[in-house]
Order: C-alpha cells, then sequence, then structure tokens
C-alpha cells in the first residue's frame, strides 16, 4: 500500500510540475497555413491546435487543456471577430481533450467520435467537458459559411475514436499523436503498432498536401505527407533492428537499453523515448498487436451458424 501511495505522490508532482512549467514558458505562437487555416501552439511543448476561420464562425481543433484554450482563444480574437462555431476533439486521451469548457462558454458545439465520448464519460477530468454532438462510423462532414471540413475515423490505432481532419478545398490535414515530425513516438501510450501503420497507408490516400500536426519538433510549422512516410519508415527501421539484434544474442531484457537507432538521433526524445518504442515493438511482436477490440459482432454471429 505504501509503494502505491508513493507512486501515485510522485505522479502528481510531475503532473503538477507540468502544469507549472507549461504556465511559465508558456511562448504561443500562431502560424497561417493558407489563407482562414493557422496553427496555434508553444513550440517548446510542441502541442500544436488548428483553427478555421469561415464567413459564419470559427472551428478549433483540439483544446488541449485550460491554460493551452485560454491562449488559443485570445489568438483567434486577434485574428478575426467571428464567433466561435465548433470545438472538435481528436480523440479521448486528456492531453488532448481537456480545455472545452472555455469554447463551451463562447457558444461552440463540442464535437467527438463515439468511442472517445464513451471513455470521457467513464474517465472524467476535472478539466474535461462532455461533447455536445457524438458522431459515430468511418466519416463525418460539418459545412460552416464558406468552409467544409471531413472527419475521418480509421479504427484501431492509438487512443480511442481517433480523427483525421481534412478540409477538401484548401488540401489541408490536421492529424494527431500518430505522426510526431522530428520527435519519437511514445508509443507505449496504447499505439497498436500493426494497425498505426494500416492507418498511415489509408491517410495517404487522403487528398491533401499540407499537414498540421498536433505534436511537432520540425523546424517548419506545416507538414505534409512526407512526414507519413517517415513515421512508417521508423517503425519498419526499429523492427529490422530488433531482429538484427536478436539474432547477435541480445537478450530481451537488454534490448531497450542496446538497441540504437543513429540515423534518428537528431529527433527529439531520441534517448529518452527510443527504449520506450523498443518494449513496445517487442511487446507486439512477441505477445501479438494490442490494444485490440471487437468492433463487430461477426465473431459471434459465426458461432451461431
Amino acid at each position: 500500500m505504501a509503494n502505491k501511495t508513493s507512486l501515485f505522490l510522485v505522479l502528481t508532482a510531475m503532473m503538477l510540475q507540468f502544469t507549472f512549467s507549461y504556465q511559465v514558458t508558456a511562448q504561443e505562437q500562431v502560424s497561417k497555413v493558407v489563407d482562414d487555416v493557422y496553427r496555434y501552439g508553444d513550440p517548446n511543448l510542441g502541442y500544436f491546435s488548428m483553427f478555421i476561420i469561415t464567413n459564419d464562425g470559427v472551428i478549433v481543433i483540439d483544446p488541449m487543456n485550460t491554460t493551452h484554450s485560454q491562449g488559443l482563444l485570445k489568438a483567434i480574437q486577434k485574428i478575426t471577430k467571428q464567433p466561435i462555431r465548433y470545438l472538435l476533439h481528436s480523440h479521448n486521451h486528456w492531453d488532448h481533450a481537456k480545455g472545452g469548457q472555455i469554447f463551451r462558454e463562447q457558444g461552440a458545439k463540442i464535437v467527438a467520435h463515439k468511442e472517445a465520448a464513451q471513455w470521457m464519460q467513464k474517465n472524467p477530468h476535472g478539466d474535461l467537458v462532455m461533447p455536445d454532438e457524438i458522431w459515430s462510423g468511418k466519416r463525418k462532414e460539418i459545412e460552416l459559411g464558406d468552409k467544409k471540413i471531413e472527419l475521418h475515423y480509421f479504427g484501431i490505432n492509438h487512443g480511442l475514436g481517433m480523427t483525421a481532419f481534412l478540409l477538401p478545398k484548401e488540401k489541408v490535414a490536421y492529424i494527431a499523436d500518430i505522426v510526431t515530425p522530428k520527435r519519437m513516438p511514445f508509443s507505449i501510450a496504447d499505439f497498436n503498432i500493426k494497425e498505426l501503420m494500416r492507418t498511415l497507408d489509408e491517410l495517404e490516400q487522403l487528398d491533401f498536401t499540407k499537414a498540421v500536426f498536433s505534436h511537432s519538433y520540425a523546424k517548419e510549422a506545416v507538414g505534409g505527407k512526407s512526414d507519413l512516410a517517415d513515421t512508417k519508415t521508423f517503425f519498419i527501421d526499429l523492427q529490422q533492428a530488433i531482429f538484427t539484434e536478436f539474432k547477435k544474442g541480445t537478450t530481451f531484457y537488454q534490448m531497450p537499453n542496446t538497441l540504437k537507432l543513429p540515423q534518428y538521433q537528431q529527433w527529439a526524445f531520441y534517448n529518452e523515448w527510443l527504449p520506450i518504442n523498443t518494449w513496445n515493438m517487442m511487446f507486439q511482436v512477441e505477445m501479438g498487436s494490442f490494444p485490440w477490440r471487437v468492433e463487430s459482432n461477426s465473431i459471434e454471429e459465426k458461432s451461431k451458424q
């Protein structure tokens, strides 16, 4: 019991330290992607939202937390007098989904995929508000003024209800978590690597030329499909390096501290998170893909035949 209490206190202290450091070091920036489409965030923290200005209001994607959302709202109001009409959630994780009350107070309708909303309901947080509109299936479209945005759900990959957003006319996408340019993936946080690779293939089929990523340490504010390719290549290289080390005689437990991928050493958190990615890849090679859930009753139907 004492060990559990100590762990809780340590985690709480880490969370408070992160919150405090955000308030102290925040250096928010606004970057124009194309006309009426902007990226907002703090490059030091690597968290970025996107907002779209239409002739009938503003659409915001990912509130992150109250501090981030307050800065985001101020940034929007410096650019336009249009009201906030929508706040769209990319997925369920608290570090993306908090702070929605700031936009609800502005009259925004909060929208999330069913899987994200179900998780939010069962995992409440003091800085989290439930969505007003819950959608299901693989695709939804929202039209506001002169803009249309497509919401794409690709199934299992990372988190719950993970949604990618596409402005088809502007050919701009917003992608959360599953691609992190110039930064190690934090892949132990419920990434299903097999399904992630499938999702990246399907994302590449969308018609966009520019992308905003929720986490990026690239020098350029705006990325593109090459960042998706870099992510796929990283996981392929990681798996091949693991197999190579096993052939050398490196044991399972030696692997995370032995394996190196020098071609990625300039990526942020290379030293800290490469071992985490190695553990996760080894677990999924050894145990099979996870997390997993049945998305239909096909097995049950077959068993009744």
